[in-house]
């Protein structure tokens, strides 16, 4: 199933808010991403009712299929980011650089720069 790279970045975000907070709200998203409460919520009813999440109380939790999509991309995104330091490009950068093509990578070509990063980092 084609999952739309907005749903892979909130995803992504409930993944990396989740190891920092001990509850993910829509709140906590709408103050990390920068997006209009509405529009989280709009997300986060579609990503409940594709199965990637639950809402119980308030509280976002990934699925086992939420969880996949958002550590695979999350994975792509620090080796990506670490990469681009690898060859000399500013933190911050990288990582915007990362963010930009982290959904359109093949799976081939994404895991050879794993395996150069790996080998050089």
């Amino acid at each position: 199933m084609q999952v739309l790279e907005s749903a892979e970045d909130y995803l992504e975000r409930i993944l990396i808010l989740s190891e920092k907070l001990e509850k993910v709200r829509e709140i906590d998203i709408v103050n990390d991403m920068g997006f209009s409460k509405p529009s989280v919520s709009i997300a986060m009813k579609k990503l409940k009712d594709n199965g990637y999440i639950v809402i119980e109380n308030g509280a976002l939790t990934l699925t086992p299929q939420g969880y996949a999509i958002a550590e695979k991309i999350y994975e792509r995104h620090k080796i990506l980011t670490k990469g681009f330091v690898l060859l000399g490009v500013d933190e911050e950068t990288a990582a915007k650089d990362a963010c930009k093509i982290e959904h359109d990578l093949s799976d081939e070509t994404f895991a050879k720069i794993k395996e150069q990063v790996e080998k050089h980092g």
